[in-house]
């Protein structure tokens, strides 16, 4: 599979493991909503490790760099990783 379309895959699976977490958290969704959820959030780390680790760090480092100003606390944006991370 072409690095492009692994990159392409992983954040849609990332995406989707997010919205499932915040839509359990924050719409009231059922705790059914997390299986998905994780699994998700697993084939987003699996995927990852199908490309170069140098490769795969710096498209990470420059997606979370152009990402993360946008998703400001107050602007209702999903921030549940980051929140369940701790950070």
């Amino acid at each position: 599979m072409p690095s492009f379309a692994i990159y392409l895959a992983a954040a849609l699976a990332e995406i989707a493991g997010c919205f499932a977490f915040w839509a359990w958290l924050k719409l009231g969704k059922s705790i059914w909503w997390l299986m998905p959820g994780m699994g998700s959030l697993a084939l987003f780390a699996w995927l990852l490790t199908m490309i170069d680790a140098a490769a795969a760090g710096r498209a990470y480092a420059a997606y979370g760099g152009s990402i993360s100003p946008l998703r400001s606390p107050g602007s209702g944006s999903p921030r549940v990783c980051a929140r369940i991370a701790g950070t």
